[in-house]
């Protein structure tokens, strides 16, 4: 048998964090197998469905590298281009006796739910309809044509329906508990979960993984898969996503998309790392690969209990993979965010990898190195007033005009060592620590008390603008001085 698993978002929004997780499940085991990954596009929803939503599911699978072998841009892995086939296998099962017309009426199956709740009964299809003659030649829901129905499943009432869960392990549902459902509506249009079967039979789907708030659906859908004569698949039903409150993840608990995740700075192996590890384990290894996340993956892996989303945890990754990257490449990487904040990019891209080395190993995220690397990029630096009171005082004046001095015209060139240096000869001139000149230094060229060592930030500011920021802060303490 060759594996074949499917991916089967809704284009009805941006792709949720905790919906493809299940799709990178199904890609693993896949690839692990060495079978088919299939991208189905579950379409039906017209009012709700949209160009541009669609076009963010493809563009977020392809940044997170989970390439499909079938799918999209093929119109077949359209659900709704499948409406004549899915009606087709419906009408085959009213023809066998295994689905039939249903023309109770909204009200009347309002009615019989509110009797159910009132009796502390499960509210379910009474089965009215389900035991009269079809007449010959029935057709599918039509209200144009006078057909004004429902189309039921005809559910077995007695024996089990049992599902050997790759992931939950055995369950078994009583078929008696099971009531009739609707596989076409009124109008004519198949419902998700008929068409769903349908179409996972007819491209061969042999292992469907999704959340487990699916699995009350499963025991109808494997009933389904029998009666149109196909075999059913084996199923693994993942745990649901949780926030860090253990309730169901959703956007309160903040950036929930793909794109989220991607226009904040992160990188697309830290989330595919970090949803790999929200329910699968292999040891107390954390950080993986691409490669050894297909070899490692098995269903045998994954937690009984739900995953709990922890954006500490997704920083830490991130962070490790920013840290990997080569001044080139983080160089690379983050000058679409320095567009994107409003800075000019920067044209020299020595430069700018050397302005990347002096922040990497604090920013978490491209986003955050953006917000840190401010001043190297902009020349409208705001001095922080609690700082400036507390380090830019008068008596920091003469040292400061003196480190002025020995940087206008460095001895080596204009380097860290020989700003080192410069520092070196001020400081033992008038008797002070280093961080008693740094700090006041500091705070004049980034307007900040944290920062990157001032030797870095002085070599990759250069002369002219470290300069002109000593002489601005200069001129503030003379200011200051003159006004008190």
């Amino acid at each position: 048998m060759t594996v074949r698993t499917r991916y089967a978002p809704s284009p009805t929004g941006s792709l949720h964090i905790g919906n493809v997780r299940t799709g990178l499940f199904a890609y693993l085991f896949a690839r692990r197998e060495r079978g088919a990954f299939i991208l189905r596009i579950d379409d039906t929803d017209r009012e709700r469905s949209t160009k541009e939503s669609l076009d963010e599911i493809l563009e977020s699978l392809r940044w997170l590298g989970m390439e499909w072998d079938e799918g999209p841009p093929d119109a077949q892995y359209f659900q709704s281009n499948r409406l004549e086939r899915h009606r087709e296998l419906a009408l085959k099962l009213v023809r066998e006796g295994k689905a039939y017309p249903c023309d109770c009426t909204a009200q009347e199956l309002d009615a019989k739910r509110k009797q159910a709740e009132r009796e502390h009964r499960k509210p379910g299809y009474d089965g009215k309809c389900r035991d009269r003659d079809v007449p010959a030649g029935v057709a599918l829901p039509d209200k144009r044509a006078g057909r004004d129905y429902s189309i039921r499943f005809r559910q077995p009432r007695g024996g089990e329906t049992v599902i050997d869960d790759l992931v939950k392990g055995r369950t078994v549902f009583d078929n008696r508990e099971l009531d009739d459902l609707i596989i076409v509506r009124s109008d004519g249009s198949p419902v998700y979960n008929f068409a769903s079967v349908v179409d996972d039979a007819d491209f061969a789907i042999t292992h469907i993984v999704r959340g487990d708030d699916h699995l009350p659906n499963t025991p109808r859908q494997i009933q389904m898969f029998l009666a149109l004569g196909f075999e059913p698949p084996a199923f693994a039903h993942l745990p649901q996503v949780m926030g860090s409150d253990g309730a169901k993840l959703s956007k309160r608990h903040g950036a929930t998309s793909v794109f989220a995740y991607r226009d904040a700075g992160y990188y697309p192996q830290a989330l595919l790392n970090f949803l790999a590890r929200l329910g699968w384990s292999h040891g107390d290894q954390e950080i993986f690969s691409k490669q050894e996340m297909i070899e490692y993956f098995g269903f045998d892996a994954c937690g009984k209990s739900p995953g709990t989303f922890n954006a500490e945890k997704l920083e830490w990754l991130n962070f490790h993979y920013l840290k990997a990257r080569s001044p080139a490449q983080l160089a690379r990487d983050v000058l679409p965010f320095i567009e994107r904040k409003g800075y000019q990019p920067p044209t020299d891209m020595a430069w700018l990898e050397r302005m990347v080395e002096t922040l990497r190993e604090r920013a978490k995220t491209l986003v955050e190195l953006v917000e840190f690397a401010q001043f190297y990029l902009s020349d409208q630096i705001s001095i922080d007033s609690k700082a400036a009171a507390k380090f830019l005082k008068p008596e920091i004046a003469a040292p400061m005009s003196a480190l002025a001095s020995e940087l206008e015209s460095p001895v080596g060139g204009f380097s860290e060592t020989s700003v080192q240096a410069a520092f070196e000869r001020v400081l033992a001139r008038f008797n002070l620590k280093l961080g008693q000149l740094a700090q006041p230094v500091r705070v004049a060229l980034t307007g900040g008390t944290v920062s990157p060592g001032i030797y870095e930030v002085i070599a990759v500011l250069g002369r002219e603008r470290t300069m002109d920021r000593l002489r601005a802060a200069l001129s503030r303490i003379d200011g200051a001085a003159a006004a008190s």
